[in-house]
Parts: C-alpha cells; sequence; structure tokens
C-alpha cells in the first residue's frame, strides 16, 4: 500500500484525496444527521398519535358518563 501511495502524483496525493475524503466525510456526516432528525421526527408523530388517541379515549369516557 505505501507503494501504491508514493507511486501517486504529488498533485493526487495533496489535492484530490484530500478532497475525496472531504467528499465522503460530508456525505457521512448528513446521513447521520438524516437518521438522527428521521428517528425524531418517528418519535413526534408517534407521540402525536398517542396523545390524540389518549384525547378520543377520554373523550368517550366523558360521553359515557353523561
Amino acid at each position: 500500500m505505501a507503494e501504491f501511495w508514493k507511486s501517486l502524483p504529488s498533485w493526487v496525493r495533496n489535492i484530490v484525496v484530500p478532497i475525496v475524503l472531504l467528499v465522503i466525510a460530508w456525505k457521512v456526516f448528513w446521513t447521520l444527521v438524516g437518521a438522527v432528525l428521521g428517528a425524531i421526527g418517528f418519535a413526534v408523530n408517534v407521540l402525536v398519535l398517542v396523545g390524540i388517541a389518549a384525547a378520543v379515549v377520554i373523550l368517550i369516557k366523558k360521553a359515557t358518563k353523561s
């Protein structure tokens, strides 16, 4: 691997490789951000659904008492 690295032109080692690594890091970062935001969005949807279900149950109980 070291021989391959040394056989690359200096402009590839100093310019192209860091840019490629930066692009890969950027993609990984936004993938993780998307996954976290997706999980948060899913949790919010579940909480809203549970809240609506609780309100319906409370309204049904009040309606059956009167």
